[in-house]
């Protein structure tokens, strides 16, 4: 395949990724990697020796392209309109890069993925989509997630009280053998059972049936992804010199800068790809955060002045050829003239995303190799969870959340401006509706919180990112502050069968992770959103700009003798 890569790096920098390398060669880190020996990571073999299938899914899965493509265009025959995916983290993530990515082909359904227990998120997918001729597939990796469970449930009843509706034929599962989700779907006779390879974590499955069903049915040509992949994993088993194995580079790149205090991999994508980083954002933060460790993925920060970044941070710039990169690429040339390391990977086309979601694989998992964590586990997820189903038994017994301490937005600002720190990051943790008013109010508060209070910041909505970030939030560096901003969620909507609403859902789900963070010692701050929740972000956003144009002078990174590649 064609790789190109440029790297625009003060030396001192490089000699670190150089040294990276050789220890990896040192260790026959790539070698053991493909012959799936656990030691590479821990010398207990659990949760690493059945985690490994997505190193050779790829293979499995091509022969199933034609299965894929036939199961699509049958589905194109019966007039479905939309197709609407019902998952979290692993289950959803790779799809929505592909449905922001490439769009429906013509002719093809439209992609929704669902990914949220806010009521008007579910209600606002609910509007859009003609019941009676919309494909639903739940896709769990478990089975009997929570989240996935009550949106079937409310699109069950939606559809049986549609005229015309056809069943359970308007149904789908995406799943492990021998999962609850399995025995449900052959109870309610749903059109098809994709049963996938149980040796595959749900972060690592999007080249397997979990991302490649939805893309069938988008009409994206399966066959083709495949293919780019195939490149990718070929070019990923190449020995020393390590430097021309794509995935075991960028693997030292990470860790070797992390571990020089770069931890926050920032990443920027052009404007067609941009949601890459919605997928990279949970392989890494899943992945790598645990143990007091981890790389701290950014991503859809909006960039800013140059001088405004501590030198905490690796930047790593996904431009796709043909795209609109005139302003992306001003921006990022003067990143590298400022002395921050700056790493380009090249796409022809959005096909090249399969060779992506490769290379990063295969780059967190020795990155995880050289961090000393075992990439394939997530020790804390299970916290909140546990935490939300106690929220929830509370609330149905005495008929109230439990008591918890909120800030109005003047006091939030006041604790960021006493806790921002330079090397600390802010994660904004949303749960609320997304719109594009919302958007931007996120995106300034972020833009205002790096040009003037020189952090680094990440946004994630709720309770999607539970499945993503939260295991990083947790098991990772303890130099996060977490901004949780819940909406009133107003109006609500009942679950079915269930003896509480998506709003009880969601309001449990974020109490329960403020407990588990502060559990964690970790610095909280619950801002509820109020009846304008715009105006509310917006208000926190002004109380935190600087009185005065006053900037204080800071240490920025060191500029050396740069190297590149080619």
């Amino acid at each position: 395949m064609e790789l190109e890569t440029h790297r625009s790096f003060p030396s001192e920098l490089q000699s670190l990724v150089v040294a990276a390398n050789a220890r990896l060669a040192a260790s026959h880190a790539v070698e053991r990697l493909w012959a799936n020996d656990h030691r590479l990571w821990k010398d207990d073999p659990t949760d690493i020796t059945n985690r490994l299938g997505w190193l050779t899914v790829i293979e499995s899965m091509k022969s199933r392209a034609e299965e894929l493509r036939t199961f699509a265009s049958a589905a194109k025959k019966r007039g479905i309109s939309d197709v609407v995916l019902l998952g979290m983290g692993g289950s959803s993530l790779g799809p929505e890069v592909l449905r922001a990515s490439f769009g429906p082909s013509r002719g093809y359904p439209r992609l929704w993925v669902l990914d949220s227990t806010v009521p008007g998120w579910v209600r606002q997918v609910t509007k859009a989509i003609d019941p009676a001729r919309s494909l639903f597939i739940l896709a769990s990796k478990s089975g009997g997630t929570i989240e996935v469970m009550s949106l079937f449930a409310h699109f069950w009843e939606l559809v049986h009280q549609t005229p015309g509706n056809q069943g359970g034929a308007q149904f789908l599962a995406i799943t492990d053998p021998g999962t609850g989700l399995e025995k449900l779907a052959a109870e309610h006779q749903f059109w098809r059972i994709f049963t996938n390879p149980p040796d595959i974590g749900g972060r690592y499955s999007v080249l397997s049936y979990f991302g490649l069903v939805p893309a069938a049915l988008m009409g994206i040509d399966v066959a083709r992804l495949l293919a780019r992949a195939t490149d990718m994993a070929k070019a990923c088993r190449i020995m020393p010199p390590l430097g021309e194995n794509p995935g075991a580079d960028l693997g030292a790149t990470m860790a070797s800068l992390a571990r020089a205090g770069r931890n926050k991999i920032t990443l920027i994508a052009s404007p067609q790809i941009e949601t890459f980083g919605l997928w990279a954002e949970q392989l890494l933060a899943e992945s790598t955060g645990k143990e007091g460790t981890g790389l701290i993925p950014v991503a859809s920060e909006p960039l800013v002045s140059p001088t405004a970044y501590g030198a905490d941070r690796l930047f790593v710039y996904l431009r796709l050829k043909g795209d609109e990169n005139r302003q992306l690429d001003r921006q990022v040339a003067g990143l590298a003239r400022q002395g921050h390391p700056v790493l380009t990977l090249a796409l022809q086309d959005r096909y090249d995303l399969a060779a992506e979601f490769f290379r990063w694989e295969i780059a967190t998992a020795l990155a995880g190799h050289l961090l000393g964590i075992h990439p394939f586990d997530q020790p804390n997820v299970q916290e909140s969870k546990d935490n939300t189903a106690r929220v929830l038994e509370a609330i149905q017994s005495t008929g109230k959340l439990p008591k918890q301490t909120t800030a109005t937005a003047t006091q939030a600002a006041a604790q960021l401006k006493r806790q921002c720190r330079l090397g600390s990051y802010v994660a904004i943790l949303a749960y609320t509706t997304p719109s594009s008013k919302m958007e931007q109010a996120i995106s300034s508060l972020r833009k205002e919180l790096v040009s003037h209070h020189h952090v680094t910041t990440t946004a994630g909505y709720g309770p999607r990112y539970l499945h993503s970030t939260g295991q990083l939030h947790k098991g990772g560096p303890s130099i996060g502050i977490f901004l949780q901003l819940v909406d009133p969620m107003s109006p609500d909507l009942s679950i079915p069968g269930k003896p509480f609403t998506f709003r009880t859902l969601a309001q449990a789900q974020a109490a329960g992770d403020i407990q588990a963070l502060k559990s964690h010692r970790q610095q909280a701050i619950l801002l509820p959103l109020g009846k304008n929740p715009v105006a509310t972000i917006q208000a926190l956003t002004k109380s935190l700009a600087p009185r005065s144009a006053v900037r204080h002078p800071r240490k920025q990174p060191t500029k050396g003798r740069r190297t590149s590649k080619k």
